[in-house]
């Protein structure tokens, strides 16, 4: 029972801080959405702090999870699983990935950043591995690739907030965005194997034509 009451615990205050931030929501108001007392919550649970860092605990085993699924060497698959992996992530605990404040919290912080240097590490694998099987060109100037990585991190990890102040919701966007930045930089060969992959139709749909109209005339 005591299992049950704690694992209840964790999923109200995660539904409560989603949808109105970490800061805006006390133990008290948690307690009265489940209707137990107050006495009962912090028997679980002493502080916010507390509830966070099994929260982020629990996050982290979902991302580790996750990837245990990749591929034992870098690939394109791998990247790509792991941009859904963040957009997933940022669906669940929209709490943390919303609000600098929580990223930053030192129950967060460094994990963060472990995991971050993580992702573009494995980013640049991933780009490397692709120039020595020929399917992307020689970087095109110094730090090209680097920046690209950066990038990918940066959209990936910032993508729901960037939404909200936009008004967008469109769960694919995210990898669309992604694949531009990068398919420019593939060979003809790279192209092809991109397109066998993920399919023809994923590679026709991932953005319109750029049409822009400046003094009468369309570019």
């Amino acid at each position: 029972m005591k299992k049950n009451t704690r694992q209840n615990i964790i999923a109200t205050a995660t539904e409560l801080f989603n949808e109105h931030g970490f800061g805006a929501i006390s133990l008290h108001e948690i307690a009265q959405k489940m209707n137990i007392s107050r006495g009962n919550l912090t028997y679980h649970f002493n502080t916010k702090n507390d509830l966070l860092a099994v929260i982020a605990d629990e996050m982290w085993q979902k991302k580790e999870i996750d990837q245990k699924k990749r591929r034992d060497f870098p690939s394109f698959e791998n990247l790509d699983n792991e941009t859904k992996m963040y957009l997933q992530l940022q669906q669940d605990y929209a709490f943390i990935f919303n609000d600098l404040h929580v990223m930053k919290h030192p129950i967060m912080e460094e994990k963060f950043r472990q995991f971050s240097l993580s992702s573009i590490k494995d980013h640049e694998e991933s780009i490397a591995f692709a120039m020595q099987l020929g399917n992307i060109k020689p970087e095109p100037f110094d730090g090209a690739y680097h920046h690209l990585c950066l990038t990918i991190w940066i959209i990936s990890l910032f993508w729901m907030p960037q939404q909200a102040i936009r008004k967008v919701e469109n769960p694919e966007e995210n990898r669309k965005v992604v694949w531009s930045l990068i398919l420019p930089h593939f060979t003809q060969k790279g192209i092809q194997s991109f397109k066998e992959h993920f399919g023809e139709d994923f590679y026709k749909s991932i953005g319109k034509p750029f049409k822009v109209k400046l003094a009468g005339v369309f570019f």
